[in-house]
């Protein structure tokens, strides 16, 4: 499937069968999410994938009830890793010996660039960690699609109650939910016309920002 495809076909999803997704998809769908960019390539991002009745119901109670939640084969949470040192090591010794950077000196002036952002203010950490995972989490979605697996993104959830009720180390951002299954036959979602978007003359400015006071949607021209 080419990628314009993708993007263009995929709809967020509300209504699921009952097909399982197998573990050999998920494990590829999470594979390609990892290629998610993120500054220094820190991967700062953490999945929680629940399966299991009794885990989305947990999570659909700190949900604001939204069935989808336990009608999804899975239900995932992106966490970020508000702590930017936490793979700075690692990632830098890759770099090192594929030759990405050439020195032991670069590397350490890497790691110290790293630990400056480590010490900003908690606000600017989750900020930190809430921008690659949220590319991560967009990463996963097209990536599900491929595989012909729907998905949901969602924000209506409580943070706090969430990090409660599965007991999660503190210095983990929830940044995300995201719903995964195969669509319903008869979802609306997918069958419908694409709904509309917002013209490209309106959100892309050159040169200098314009904010455009227009508020209309039209049919999206992906091209050819």
């Amino acid at each position: 499937m080419e990628f314009t495809e993708t993007a263009a076909t995929r709809r967020s999803v509300h209504e699921y069968s009952d097909e399982l997704i197998d573990q050999s998809t998920l494990d590829a769908i999470f594979r390609t999410t990892t290629l998610a960019p993120s500054g220094y390539n820190l991967q700062p991002w953490e999945f929680l994938a629940l399966r299991d009745g009794e885990t989305k119901t947990a999570l659909k109670q700190v949900a604001n009830g939204q069935e989808h939640v336990v009608d999804a084969d899975t239900a995932v949470v992106i966490f970020g890793n508000t702590d930017p040192m936490a793979h700075a090591e690692t990632v830098f010794d890759d770099w090192l010996a594929k030759g990405y950077i050439p020195t032991e000196d670069v590397r350490a002036a890497l790691l110290d660039n790293v630990e400056t952002m480590a010490g900003m203010s908690e606000a600017e950490r989750r900020i930190w960690t809430t921008r690659s995972s949220a590319l991560a989490a967009m990463t996963l979605m097209y990536a599900a699609w491929e595989h012909g697996v729907a998905s949901c993104p969602m924000e209506g959830f409580d943070a706090t109650a969430l990090i409660e009720a599965f007991d999660i180390p503190e210095g983990y951002e929830p940044v995300m939910l995201v719903t995964l299954g195969y669509p319903d036959s008869e979802a609306a979602d997918i069958e419908n016309e694409r709904k509309g978007r917002r013209p490209i003359e309106d959100v892309v400015h050159y040169e200098e920002f314009d904010p455009s006071e227009r508020s209309t949607v039209e049919a999206p021209d992906i091209g050819e």
